[in-house]
């Protein structure tokens, strides 16, 4: 399997685990909005190594996250249906990696490596 161009880790705070089976969508913004241009879902160790193109252009994305779906399925309440990270790909000769650290209630991410 190839790396693509951003990928993502999920960490669920709240268990202590790496959080699995949480769909993720990468969008572009462009003109006419938003479009997206990769998906995928978190794996045993929470990452999508897949996310989307091996290379993409500098400018402006967003990777959106469905925790609630996740939460749901672990019969537990969260305050966050669903999380949105829009960033600036600035350089495309590096990887973009952007973790996700959630609970329930609160969430936090960081440009990683």
């Amino acid at each position: 399997m190839s790396v693509s161009h951003v990928t993502t880790h999920i960490l669920d705070t709240g268990t202590g685990r790496p959080a699995s089976g949480v769909k993720a969508t990468l969008e572009a913004k462009s003109a006419a909005g938003w479009q997206e241009i990769g998906s995928g879902t978190t794996d045993a160790d929470g990452r999508i190594k897949n996310l989307g193109p091996g290379r993409i252009e500098a400018g402006t994305y967003r990777i959106s996250f469905e925790t609630g779906s996740y939460f749901g399925e672990q019969g537990t309440e969260t305050f966050f249906p669903s999380v949105e990270l829009t960033f600036a790909l600035k350089d495309p000769a590096e990887h973009y990696h952007v973790p996700l650290l959630i609970s329930p209630f609160a969430y936090s991410t960081y440009r990683g490596s």
